[in-house]
Formats: structure tokens, sequence, C-alpha cells
């Protein structure tokens, strides 16, 4: 009786997966946003101060910015080809020949450089490469976006899911909390909090974030899991003796995820909003850690240098547009009246 509704979810994933690939801008956006993730990913990769590969003085050096090679400690890109070209050898270089904290290129600081051949976005007023810094930002956006979300998630899951399937003093108790956490501007107890405990890391923030937007993710778990868990399969689990833990993680959850997802990827947006504005204002990603928020405030300390405000603003910008397109291509994807 029970393998009934499973064939039958995994039909309605097929068909909420055709209804999304169906739809050609939630698409784009999903590439997008796969393009982002990997720039998060591979971000030492693609703009470091030191070689991907490099082979001198007959020894093979692999991703030295990753494994901190005490050999290279004091070496650029730059005094590395100065090596080769002397003692000879190899190098294969990143993409962005620039660590996102580097400040000197070939001993020289070249700050606030309009965009060039040398530095494609240019640079800022510490003479730090801004498209490395663009790459880099990703990864704490990301790391923040997604890390608090998830956590979110499953504070509001779980709180959600127990309220609405064992009611009583459970749910009501839930409710005022939920109710409680709910009159205060998100933003503002996120800045009040941060800024009691002063900037610390990113982790910080993915805590204070994910500690303070579970309220969306529990709203919507509990509606869904009150429509589940009167469905018959339920009712048949709980005829064979299943223990509640059992029906509730193996049977009514899955089976109420579909909207709690979609919750989710639009709180990723939010989360990554929230970050860059805390680090816009001082009390976000601690320096020198590379934040898109960080550079705006560079921006809006440096008037006139227009690289410093459009390329950062359109990565967050982008990165945001195509997260809300995804949320919305999933929100249609899942509705049953679609």
């Amino acid at each position: 009786m029970i393998a009934g509704p499973v064939k039958k979810r995994a039909g309605w994933i097929i068909r909420a997966i055709r209804r999304y690939t169906g739809r050609p801008m939630a698409m784009i956006a999903l590439v997008f946003m796969g393009v982002v993730v990997l720039c998060a990913l591979l971000a030492d990769v693609l703009a470091s101060d030191k070689p991907v590969l490099l082979h001198l003085d007959g020894k093979l050096y692999i991703l030295p910015a990753i494994f901190d090679d005490k050999d290279l400690v004091d070496h650029d890109n730059q005094t590395i080809l100065a090596a080769i070209s002397e003692r000879g050898g190899w190098a294969v270089l990143p993409p962005v020949p620039y660590g996102p904290n580097q400040t000197k290129v070939d001993g020289r600081v070249d700050w606030l450089r309009a965009p060039h051949c040398g530095h494609l976005l240019g640079t800022d007023d510490s003479g730090r490469d801004v498209l490395a810094r663009i790459i880099h930002g990703a990864r704490s956006s990301q790391l923040v976006g997604i890390g608090s979300i998830a956590l979110s998630t499953l504070l509001g899951v779980l709180i959600g899911a127990f309220a609405a399937y064992f009611g009583g003093l459970l749910d009501r108790t839930a409710l005022i909390f939920i109710e409680t956490l709910t009159a205060f501007p998100t933003f503002f107890l996120i800045l009040a909090i941060q800024g009691l405990l002063g900037t610390g890391s990113l982790l910080q923030l993915v805590i204070i974030i994910g500690a303070t937007r579970w309220t969306d993710v529990a709203r919507v778990t509990r509606a869904e899991v009150l429509r589940v868990v009167n469905e018959d399969y339920v009712d048949a689990a709980r005829a064979l003796g299943l223990g509640h833990f059992r029906i509730l993680f193996l049977h009514v959850l899955p089976g109420a995820i579909g909207p709690v997802v979609v919750s989710a990827t639009f709180g990723v947006a939010g989360a990554i909003l929230i970050e860059s504005t805390l680090s816009f204002l001082g009390y976000g990603a601690p320096p020198p850690t590379a934040s898109w928020g960080q550079l705006l405030t560079d921006a809006f300390n440096n008037e006139g240098c227009y690289w410093l405000t459009i390329f950062p603003g359109l990565a967050l910008s982008l990165t945001v547009l195509s997260i809300n397109l995804v949320g919305e291509g999933l929100r249609e994807a899942v509705d049953p009246a679609d």
C-alpha cells in the first residue's frame, strides 16, 4: 500500500523536471548559477598569484596556492616567470594571474587603474585586481548564501514538521515563536546581532543569517505537512504499526518537500543580498576576504571609478536575478495546477 505513493512521487519528480526544462529562462538561469558555483569552487585555480602547475629547479609544484608550498611563499606569478626565464622550467598560469589580495605586481602598486589588457576589469584603491576579487567574492557569497539557507532550512523543516505532525502544545508554541521572530525586520535583527558580536568570520555570518531566517521555511513546511499527514498512505503506514519518526521522515516529508525547496531557493538570493549589504556597511566578510559588498564600498569611496561599481554590481545583480528565476522555475514546476 505504501509502494504506490513512492512510484507516484517518482513520476511527479520526472514531470516536474520536464516542466522546468521546458522553460528557457529558467534553464539559462540554472546554467549561469552553475557557472557562478564553479567559479566559487575553483576560485584558487581561476584567479591566483601562484601557478596552477609549476616545474622549477627539478621540482613539480601542483596547485601551490592551495597547498601553501613553503618554497613559493615569497613569490608570485611574475617573479616565478622571471625565475623560469633565468633557470628554465615551465608553468601553467591561472586565467587571471593575480591573487585577490595581491597589491604589488612587478614591485609596484597599480591602484585605481581603469580596465586594460593587464587588468581586464581594472584595480581597486589598493592595487588589487577587480576580476580576481569578483571571482573570489563569488565564493564568499555562495558560502554564506547556501550555508545559511541550508541551516535555516534544516531548522525550519524540523520545527515546522514536528509542530504540524504532533500538533497541540508543540504546534501552538512553534507558532508563537515564529510570529515573535517575524515581528522583527530580519535585516536589522541580523545587523544588530552582527554589530554586538563584531566582525568575525564567514562562518559567523552563516550561523547568524541561518538562525534568523528559518521562519518562512517553517511556515511552508507546517502547511505542507498538515496537507500530507491526512493522505491515505500515511494512514496505511500508521495501520502497519510504523513509528511516528519513521512515518514523518520516510512518508510525510518526502511528499511535502517540493514547496520547501522552492522557498529555500528564494532564500539563497536573500542571504546573498544580506551578506553583500553587511559587507558594504562594514559588518560582513572580515578583511581581506574578497566580497562583492566590499568592492561596492570601494566604489562608494572612490567616485568616478566606474569599474568598481559596474562589474561587482553586475555580478551581484545577475546572480540574485538568476537565483530568483531558478526559484520561479521550480515553483512553476512543482505546482500541481501547472
